[in-house]
Formats: structure tokens, C-alpha cells, sequence
């Protein structure tokens, strides 16, 4: 693709190039400012509060837990001794 070429010698790829430089070239550090902003929001309320909340989240699956090894035990020990009284001489149930 041939060049344009204007007064000066600049190509027409040039004078665009520079024009949005011109334009953007402002943004950047804003863009900068605002990622910084959002970082230390980040840190500073949200991450807070997450640490919070998955406390009290493994706090409440510890205690279900806890429940469901208690119910677990229960029927482990109630398994057993029925297995035992039936090898003393009683039959099992029809189920």
C-alpha cells in the first residue's frame, strides 16, 4: 500500500498516529489512578469481609460436621448392637 505523503514528509499513518496520541495519550495516567483506586477498595472493605464471612462459613461447617459424626457414631453403635443381639439367638426382622 503506498504512503501518503503531506507537507513536511510525514506520512498520512504519521499525522494519524499523533493525533490520537494527542487525544489518548491524556488517559493513561487517569486509567492508572482509578486501577489504584480500585485495588485499595479491594484491600481495604472487600477482602476485610470476605475473611469475615468464610470464618463464620467454616465455623457453621464445623458444627454440621460435628452433628453429622455424632448421627453417624449414633447409627454405627446402634448397627452394632442389634448385630449382636441377633448372633445371641434372636432372628432378624423381615424387611
Amino acid at each position: 500500500m503506498p504512503e501518503t505523503t503531506t507537507q513536511g514528509g510525514r506520512t498520512t499513518f504519521e499525522n494519524f498516529g499523533r493525533r490520537v496520541d494527542a487525544q489518548f495519550g491524556k488517559v493513561g495516567p487517569r486509567i492508572e489512578d482509578e486501577v489504584k483506586r480500585v485495588i485499595s477498595y479491594l484491600n481495604d472493605q472487600v477482602v476485610p469481609q470476605v475473611r469475615q464471612n468464610s470464618s463464620s462459613a467454616l465455623r457453621c461447617a464445623a458444627e454440621q460436621l460435628g452433628r453429622l459424626a455424632e448421627h453417624l457414631d449414633q447409627r454405627g453403635n446402634d448397627q452394632r448392637s442389634g448385630s449382636s443381639e441377633r448372633q445371641a439367638g434372636e432372628k432378624p426382622s423381615a424387611s
